[in-house]
């Protein structure tokens, strides 16, 4: 996850498992704390950074508000702006430095025998200062368009995944497949979780933390199967004296006619 300076080239950076809304809020707060809260973002459109999903009604005054990502809806909370880029070559000078890092940067990894990511974090802390004096440039107009972090933002808050969730009567909450119940008593028909980027978690609502603790769900309802009956072959008894079940017979006067004429 890398991040530049489009008046200096100066760059920061830091290795993650995948390009997703967590290391992407964790690259961000890391550029933070170096530089301060940017006033503008220029990125791609990544599902992580947008929200691709096409809107039912387009025309004014129909026009559906675009829903945000995790990641967007952080920015929008620091009042940092998002552009987006409609091609990889709109953002040709971070892919440049993506290009020489994996050039450069590759030896120094292979040098340091770093094989782990937090070693390789280690190896690029050190080696940024030095890539940084060597490419940054003097900007065209002095000054510095980074806002300082007021002590009053959570930016620990606002850098987390926030879900809604429905609570249930029994103050009991469903999230990614895990039961917890909340064990403050609250009226609250939905609470949010946050999802921190050290990996713990809370659960609010309106601001206050609730105290949870994590259950086991309720076994899963198991529908019985029945066997399928299969139906006997139903075999049609015609009724009696029919033709059909006793065959054809004479009657009995007929028959003593037709003998008395034999014998005549």
């Amino acid at each position: 996850m890398g991040h530049i300076d489009d008046a200096t080239n100066d760059f920061y950076g830091e290795f993650h498992d995948y390009e997703g809304t967590m290391p992407a809020m964790g690259g961000l707060k890391g550029y933070i704390k170096q530089n301060g809260l940017p006033r503008i973002i220029y990125l791609d459109k990544h599902s992580t950074y947008k929200n691709n999903r096409k809107n039912k009604y387009t025309d004014w005054p129909f026009r559906d508000e675009e829903e945000l990502t995790q990641f967007g809806r952080a920015c929008k909370q620091l009042g940092i702006e998002l552009i987006f880029a409609d091609s990889p070559q709109a953002k040709g000078r971070i892919e440049r430095v993506f290009k020489t890092l994996q050039d450069r940067l590759v030896k120094e990894l292979r040098l340091a025998n770093a094989k782990t990511i937090e070693e390789a974090n280690a190896v690029l802390r050190k080696y940024l200062p030095m890539f940084n004096q060597k490419f940054q440039i003097e900007a065209k107009k002095s000054g510095d368009y980074h806002r300082p972090v007021d002590k009053r933002i959570k930016i620990n808050e606002i850098l987390s995944v926030q879900t809604q969730r429905c609570l249930r009567n029994d103050r009991t909450v469903v999230h990614c497949k895990q039961w917890y119940q909340v064990l403050a008593k609250t009226r609250a028909a939905s609470v949010t979780v946050y999802e921190y980027l050290n990996g713990q978690m809370a659960i609010k609502h309106g601001g206050t933390r609730l105290q949870y603790k994590s259950i086991e769900g309720p076994l899963p309802r198991v529908t019985p199967i029945i066997a399928r009956k299969v139906k006997p072959r139903f075999r049609t008894v015609p009724q009696k004296g029919s033709y059909w079940r006793d065959g054809f017979k004479l009657p009995g006067s007929l028959i003593t006619n037709l003998s008395a004429d034999r014998q005549d």
